[in-house]
């Protein structure tokens, strides 16, 4: 699927006020290798749906870290077996006990941080880009999370090529819980991500 930054653009004025199943329909049918990645933070479960919705076996890309919290790993395990994801798991190559030791988790400020970060998110995200190739990329950005996720839109183009969408762009946490609890969807608050610690942070994945 390949299209012009013009197309891109009059695509997010026609999906402005479509359905998330609607754009993750229209998405799959132009994609020939599409997938949805995840980290089981808040509200995950709503892009997860509606990608096994529109795609039952569409490949669901977790990387994780090692760091979850115990009710993070729960959630994880709950919303895998309610919707039945085909989840392909990618982890560091290096365990938490083992960076516990050599490195910990660096504060923010910390130079290290940085190579923290590469090991536990950015290189097995690398990773299973490298082995799935997608042309089109389902996340649940949503517009107000950061200044560049703000700068973003349902449709937007990845300096790699492929296409990022993000069904659920405009909606608020209101709209959010309302569609979680129509779906009768679990969500998770106790989610914490090292790589970030502060939620208006980019770790990585989406700036490039």
């Amino acid at each position: 699927m390949k299209f012009t930054e013009k197309e891109i653009e009059r695509l997010n004025i026609n999906f402005r006020d479509k359905a998330p199943l609607e754009i993750i329909q229209w998405a799959v049918l132009n994609a020939e290798r599409p997938i949805v990645t995840t980290n089981f933070r808040p509200y995950e479960a709503a892009i997860l749906n509606v990608c096994a919705a529109a795609m039952s076996d569409i490949p669901v890309i977790w990387c994780d870290s090692g760091y979850n919290t115990p009710n993070t790993y729960r959630h994880a395990e709950e919303v895998i077996d309610l919707l039945g994801l085909n989840i392909k798991l990618y982890v560091p190559r290096q365990t938490s006990s083992h960076r516990d030791v050599v490195m910990g988790i660096p504060d923010i400020e910390d130079p290290m941080h940085k190579v923290f970060t590469e090991q536990v998110k950015l290189e097995p995200f690398k990773r299973a880009m490298a082995d799935f190739k997608p042309d089109v990329w389902f996340t649940n950005l949503r517009k107000g999370q950061t200044a560049l996720r703000d700068s973003l839109d349902i449709l937007s183009l990845g300096k790699d090529g492929v296409l990022k969408v993000s069904p659920f762009y405009y909606y608020g946490d209101e709209q959010l819980d309302i569609y979680m609890k129509e779906n009768n969807l679990p969500n998770e608050f106790k989610y914490f991500d090292p790589t970030k610690v502060l939620g208006n942070r980019e770790c990585g994945l989406h700036t490039s």
